[in-house]
């Protein structure tokens, strides 16, 4: 004991022989302060403010922006292509020695060969290179704009702190100019829930800066400082006003008690109430729920899912539902349970109703799932015909539609050539 006790001190580094080596490795882990250290959480609150304004110094301002654009259009290398100004290699090193130290980042031999395509004299085009610049220095500066509201320091954003960011960023877009401040909190919660269902499916309450920035929906939140936005934009747009009104429209609409909150029997009634009782059923076992009844952010997921149901998050959420053993996939018996009701709805609306055989062969034929007893998640999501498949089992008019496409199809064809006549 006494020899195993002193090797193993010299392994872990106890001995009095230990490797000096050690010594000179420097510090790399800094905890977070406590708490009730309130000085030192105001020193790294400070350091980090100090910091971000640093960084966001470096950033090109829309004075260099300018120059950099009048030093590119000056030194362009003929002969255009169309409209479209090139600049070969040379000449690009040329700007970027005269563009200034901030530029210094985009005038490397690595950019260059990103944006070169198929140009037969081995140039750029100046405007896509401008516009990759403009947004790098957009990129970096929303990053900075967002680790503003990053109180933890980690990278991450709590839903309060997107809420805040949201909230202040509200009147910067003129398309949310007609909102009504009594709203604020209703769109800020609406909004904050796409962020969060898609990207933190682990519902850790936190997402990374880096996957806000990554994903397309700062993207879509940002266009609505487009004053001229169209209508059909502005409808596909999750984060738009219309969009809005219209998603939280529905939640009051179904709920007929007015007590803020929605039972099963008034989610029945969403879009064409033709989802089955079973599937509610387990709509309300597996998410948050209060006496029974859903709230406004538990509805705006249920909402997220279904219409997004060809997105991993959305089929995660309505697999889970599924999922009713709990085995982390579909078997035989699920796909029953759930077509069961299918069925009974079926011979209430005095339609025959399917074999369950027939469609349980559709559906593994569609999905092709690895173990050929069981489907995953991945098989659902490799298949491209999740959307398909979780319709066909938890919505009357899903399946009827599915059921009947090739008429639907015939019908369009013939609908359409009748237009084209006239």
């Amino acid at each position: 004991m006494d020899l195993f006790t002193k090797y193993y001190s010299e392994w872990k580094g106890g001995g009095k022989n230990s490797n000096e080596f050690y010594k000179t490795i420097p510090r790399f882990y800094y905890r977070l302060p406590a708490e009730d250290e309130v000085l030192l959480q105001k020193l790294r609150e400070e350091s980090r403010a100090v910091f971000l304004q640093r960084k966001s110094r470096e950033l090109l301002d829309n004075e260099e922006l300018q120059n950099l654009w009048f030093l590119l259009d000056k030194h362009q290398t003929p002969p255009m292509i169309g409209e479209e100004a090139m600049i070969n290699y040379e000449n690009f090193l040329k700007v970027g020695e005269k563009a200034g130290p901030k530029c210094k980042q985009f005038f490397t031999a690595k950019v260059f060969a990103k944006l070169l395509h198929t140009d037969s004299y081995g140039r750029i085009s100046i405007m896509q290179f401008f516009n990759y610049v403009m947004r790098k220095v957009w990129l970096h500066q929303t990053r900075i704009g967002l680790s503003l509201y990053d109180v933890a320091g980690q990278g991450y954003l709590r839903e309060s702190d997107l809420e805040n960011y949201i909230l202040e960023l509200i009147p910067t877009l003129p398309q949310l100019d007609g909102l009504e401040k009594s709203f604020y909190s209703f769109y800020v919660c609406t909004a904050v829930r796409k962020f969060f269902f898609f990207l933190d499916p682990l519902r850790t309450g936190k997402i990374k800066i880096q996957d806000i920035l990554a994903c397309s929906f700062l993207d879509d939140l940002l266009e609505l400082r487009d004053e001229e936005l169209s209508k059909e934009s502005q409808e596909t747009n999750w984060f738009s006003a219309p969009s809005a009104l219209r998603v939280y429209g529905q939640y009051l609409n179904l709920d007929k008690d007015h007590n803020g909150m929605l039972s099963k029997e008034e989610l029945s009634r969403y879009g064409t109430a033709t989802m089955t009782n079973v599937f509610l059923d387990r709509v309300f076992q597996e998410c948050l729920t209060y006496d029974g009844e859903m709230d406004y952010k538990t509805y705006l997921d249920f909402v997220l899912a279904l219409e997004n149901r060809k997105e991993p998050a959305a089929l995660q959420y309505i697999f889970k539902l599924l999922d009713i053993e709990n085995k982390g996939y579909l078997n035989v018996f699920s796909l029953n349970y759930f077509f069961r009701a299918i069925q009974e709805l079926m011979k209430i609306h005095g339609q025959d109703p399917v074999s369950f055989q027939d469609v349980k062969d559709e559906i593994f034929d569609m999905v092709k799932p690895k173990d050929p007893l069981k489907i995953s998640l991945q098989d659902l999501i490799n298949s491209n015909q999740g959307d398909t498949v979780t319709t066909i089992l938890i919505d009357l008019n899903g399946f009827w539609t599915y059921e009947n496409r090739e008429a639907l199809v015939a019908n369009d064809s013939e609908n359409s050539a009748d237009l084209d006549d006239t």
